[in-house]
């Protein structure tokens, strides 16, 4: 992550919100995961008025497994249960994975890869219910507009002949995901939106689709339009039956990055809000 502080420092956006805080004044924060030694960095997104899109935080990166394992593993739990389907406060959580999920292609500083839409969807849940905020995934036009960072045409980087200052894809990741970070970030300071891991959201029909291609990848898929929908294909392997809701056998090139909203959680999924440690530097939490 020294990477993603150093280059927050250089887009400016380590900063501190201002006292009086206007949705179009948000600021640069990190999100401390519970019982680990590991923040997330999470950027202000500006609104858009033309495409009805409200200003948001989305995290620097794609979500690591330094964050994730806490969830799945329950360590932020004090007598180290089982993973089962009845969480903390009521999120579910995903059965422990028999095998490791990173399938030896990284781990430390490296997106949380073949996750399905649901366990993505449900870390987010329980980090709204331990932080009192309002994690989600991005919606497609969310994560097209954060994409691009006022760049126009396909790309944050200009055209495909660049894609290799900010991009891991086919002709350059040598068929595996890289740590985090490692390329230039968009002009608002996200780093791999155009490849290494493709990622949830949310699409226009209620129902996940990845964007913004992986390391598998041709070029002309890492485009800021492109989505694929949900497809049963990526767990077809599973030879479970039924099979499994969390994970994706055959999706090692999925993963996700999360967004916090400034509004609050939903009255049907909001938890009792514990109050931040340093409000002046990250978002309110949800009023009871």
């Amino acid at each position: 992550m020294l990477a993603v502080a150093a280059g927050l420092a250089r887009t400016g956006l380590a900063q501190t919100a201002p006292a009086a805080g206007k949705p179009a004044d948000l600021a640069a924060y990190e999100e401390s995961i519970p019982k680990a030694a590991f923040k997330i960095a999470m950027v202000p997104i500006p609104a858009n008025k033309e495409k009805n899109i409200g200003p948001f935080w989305m995290a620097a990166t794609e979500l690591t497994w330094d964050a994730f394992d806490v969830y799945v593993y329950r360590l932020d739990e004090e007598d180290g249960g089982e993973a089962v389907e009845s969480g903390t406060q009521g999120a579910t959580r995903p059965t422990k994975p028999y095998l490791p999920p990173d399938r030896g292609l990284g781990h430390s500083g490296f997106a949380t890869i073949s996750i399905s839409y649901r366990n993505a969807q449900t870390f987010c849940e329980w980090l709204s219910e331990k932080t009192g905020k309002h994690y989600r995934l991005p919606t497609a036009e969310e994560w097209e507009y954060a994409a691009l960072a006022g760049a126009t045409g396909d790309y944050s980087f200009g055209d495909a002949e660049n894609a290799d200052s900010a991009a891991w894809y086919l002709d350059n990741s040598d068929s595996r995901p890289r740590p985090v970070g490692r390329k230039a970030p968009n002009a608002w300071g996200l780093y791999d939106m155009h490849g290494n891991v493709a990622e949830w959201v949310k699409g226009p029909d209620g129902k996940g689709c990845i964007k913004g291609g992986s390391y598998l990848d041709p070029i002309e898929d890492l485009t800021a339009t492109a989505c694929k929908p949900n497809d049963p294909a990526w767990n077809a392997g599973d030879p479970n039956i039924p099979k499994s809701k969390w994970w994706l056998t055959d999706g090692p090139f999925i993963g996700f990055r999360i967004v916090c909203d400034p509004n609050p959680r939903p009255a049907s999924n909001a938890a009792p809000a514990p109050k931040p440690e340093n409000p002046a530097s990250a978002p309110a939490p949800a009023p009871k």
